[in-house]
């Protein structure tokens, strides 16, 4: 069964967006080709046919897998780091986030990340989903937790990070930043409303 949406949309039963049903075939591939393969990107292009027989390319962008923590105090304090970033070039004030290594587990990830970033262990670590950045040509999943029962250690920062800032704010205050642009990395944008809709017992 259809319905017409918000914005004249044609609906689903299941809420999911069709055109006369061309959504549910698939694009086929018809060649494809790797252009650069580095040490954190990999770049391929591809020959496709479009649902209604067009013929054009696709070009697929793989990113390291990442994870991302945002550290709560009980009190709902969140901590928070700001880096200046080379490909927007400007500052960033974001979660702690950083690429998974080949075999390892996002978790392991993120409790290692979050130690030399933030110089903090957690007790409890809970996931909450994953997101992905940015999905018309580029593939690089970023796995969320929220991590609690927080401990102070040595900080371990790579030479990248020695310039880095370790911040810390009320929960409310990281809600604001995002709603005023004021921290724009989607991921942390992301993770940042979950945590918020956690301790308030919306998640």
């Amino acid at each position: 069964m259809r319905h017409r949406g918000a914005f004249g949309i044609l609906l689903t039963r299941s809420g999911g967006a069709s055109d006369t049903g061309a959504m549910d075939k698939r694009v086929k591939v018809t060649g494809s080709r790797e252009v650069h393969r580095g040490r954190l990107v990999h770049l391929r292009v591809d020959d496709v046919v479009l649902p209604h027989g067009t013929e054009t390319t696709y070009e697929r962008v793989e990113i390291k897998h990442g994870a991302s923590t945002l550290a709560m105090e009980n009190n709902g304090d969140v901590w928070l780091v700001k880096e200046w970033k080379y490909a927007v070039d400007r500052w960033s004030i974001e979660v702690v986030s950083g690429g998974i290594e080949p075999g390892e587990d996002p978790l392991e990830t993120a409790k290692r990340e979050l130690r030399e970033e933030a110089g903090l262990t957690a007790r409890e670590w809970l996931p909450l989903g994953f997101v992905d950045p940015f999905t018309t040509m580029l593939y690089c999943p970023n796995h969320l937790f929220l991590a609690r029962g927080l401990a102070a250690v040595e900080r371990e920062p790579e030479e990248a990070e020695a310039h880095m800032e370790v911040m810390r704010a009320p929960i409310e205050e990281a809600v604001r930043m995002v709603l005023r642009g004021e921290i724009t990395h989607a991921t942390s944008c992301v993770l940042i409303l979950k945590a918020a809709a956690v301790r308030e017992g919306r998640l």
